[in-house]
């Protein structure tokens, strides 16, 4: 089920991995299961324009070119599940079963963040015309159901050898705080690597509801009660699900389900 030997380049030094592979991307360069592997990132790039802040040669960097092409864009959150998946799953096997995805696809140890995801995409409207970057994270126009993935850029990053963090960041861990040890980062890269596109093969041949399972089962703070603030008001509520369209269900007065970017988690700082 996974890819033979899929090759991971390491680079000295970029602005962000996720522009270094779309650029190889747009030059023809790419393929499919391709990874680009940075030392250092000067501009790193987060979920909704924020900076991911990482030391040089201390943490994973790492962006995968995907050709996803049997997905439509109306069930990208079905890539993202799959990407959050592949990254839950090399996490896990250092850091043990406190490990969690925290939707919509960050990584979690107890209450700490250790890793991140941003996709990027580039897509083909009715299976002709390449259309112009499209940055789809967890919410899509709906209406877009002819449309499928040309090229999809999963940039991770995961904390690995960083133990001082900024200091508005309010709860980062790195796996080095977790286990005490001094990991490879290259190394780690090529395993997270090799999980991700074994999920990615998981999707395109079983389809979507054993990721959507597991993806289910290892998700942050189920069932339990917890803050979120939307329109500058912060709200109690219930984490019941994440329906198979990537929306938060809550319940509160009423159960409602939320897109990405629609509300945010309030994050106390540990």
């Amino acid at each position: 089920m996974s890819s033979t030997n899929p090759v991971l380049i390491f680079l000295p030094s970029v602005d962000s991995t996720n522009n270094y592979a779309m650029a190889q991307v747009h030059a023809g360069l790419a393929k499919h299961s391709m990874a680009w592997f940075a030392n250092e990132q000067y501009a790193g790039k987060g979920q909704r324009g924020k900076e991911w802040n990482s030391q040089p040669g201390e943490n994973i960097a790492i962006s995968i070119a995907l050709q996803p092409g049997f997905i439509e864009v109306s069930n990208q959150f079905r890539l993202s599940a799959a990407v959050a998946l592949g990254a839950f799953d090399f996490f896990n096997k250092y850091a043990g079963d406190e490990t969690s995805i925290k939707w919509p696809n960050d990584i979690y140890w107890r209450d700490r963040k250790a890793g991140g995801i941003l996709i990027e995409n580039k897509i083909i409207v009715d299976s002709s015309q390449l259309t112009d970057d499209s940055k789809i994270q967890s919410t899509v126009n709906r209406h877009q159901s002819t449309t499928n993935y040309r090229w999809a850029i999963c940039g991770i990053g995961i904390n690995i050898n960083q133990t001082i963090f900024p200091e508005h960041l309010p709860n980062p861990v790195s796996l080095k705080q977790i286990t005490g040890k001094n990991w490879g980062a290259f190394e780690l890269a090529a395993e997270l690597h090799q999980c991700v596109l074994n999920r990615f093969e998981q999707l395109k041949e079983d389809g979507f509801q054993p990721i959507y399972q597991r993806y289910l089962l290892h998700q942050y703070k189920i069932n339990q009660l917890q803050k979120f603030k939307k329109n500058n008001r912060v709200f109690e509520a219930v984490i019941k699900s994440i329906n198979p369209a990537g929306q938060l269900v809550l319940q509160h007065s009423i159960e409602e389900c939320y897109d990405f970017g629609e509300i945010e988690w309030v994050t106390a700082k540990i």
